[in-house]
């Protein structure tokens, strides 16, 4: 686990740093540098989901592959999330947070790091390795990235940011202790198809920085949970059982 303990300390470094650059900006700067954010949030989602969908065949021709199963995750993951409640119990959370920490839009902090820091190949494939074979290289990559982000989003979301270290070390500990029983498991389609759900809850992200959209992101967390449900109930279970 040696890769996800470094990934987690850069994000925390990271979100120090952030804080004190935070403290010297005015709040007109500050609601600047949010909307700038914005746009770079939306492009990394936009490219992750372009990446993670589009493909070149054999004929040389761009082919698209996953935009119902993406369709589907949406719409039953917003469904479960809005049912459960799950933004209000996170804004609940941060409201005790900021109480607690004097962090303001700690929620809001939390759920834009955990999305960015979590999502994506790099992780999943990262913590297989650095359970398998001790190579950290891809997560070491990684925790540079992540750490230039925690700076930048901690200077203007505030202390919520650090905390998204936290589902890291969950997430990619949990795959890194498990990589030998889970990694048969584990196949490309996916690995691509749960980041084209994560990036595309990015892209959301981005556009309520843009355009305070008010969309209830967090309320769409349970459609990163429909892929691999597809992938071992429907492709692993069913179509077999009825010979297609």
């Amino acid at each position: 686990m040696t890769g996800t303990f470094v990934n987690v300390a850069a994000i925390f470094l990271g979100s120090l740093i952030g804080l004190l650059l935070k403290r010297g900006i005015s709040e007109r700067v500050n609601t600047a540098i949010v909307k700038a954010q914005g746009i770079a949030v939306f492009l990394i989602g936009l490219t992750g989901v372009l990446t993670s969908m589009l493909s070149v065949g054999a004929d040389g021709e761009l082919r698209s592959d996953g935009a119902m199963l993406l369709l589907v995750s949406l719409a039953v993951g917003c469904a479960i999330g809005e049912i459960v409640r799950i933004e209000d119990r996170l804004n609940s959370l941060g409201r005790f947070a900021e109480r607690k920490f004097k962090a303001d839009d700690w929620a809001k902090g939390f759920v834009t790091a955990t999305l960015i820091f979590v999502v994506g190949a790099m992780g999943i494939v990262g913590a297989l390795n650095d359970g398998l074979s001790g190579d950290s290289t891809i997560l070491f990559t990684k925790a540079m990235l992540d750490f230039i982000t925690a700076v930048i989003l901690t200077a203007s979301l505030g202390a919520g940011v650090a905390f998204g270290a936290l589902p890291v070390l969950v997430v990619q500990g949990a795959v890194a202790l498990l990589a030998g029983v889970i990694a048969p498991y584990v196949s490309d389609e996916m690995i691509r198809m749960f980041g084209t759900v994560g990036y595309a809850l990015v892209m959301a992200l981005g556009f309520n920085f843009l355009c305070d959209a008010k969309i209830r992101v967090a309320n769409l967390l349970p459609a990163l949970l429909i892929p691999i449900l597809h992938h071992y109930i429907v492709l692993g279970i069913l179509l077999p059982l009825f010979g297609w």
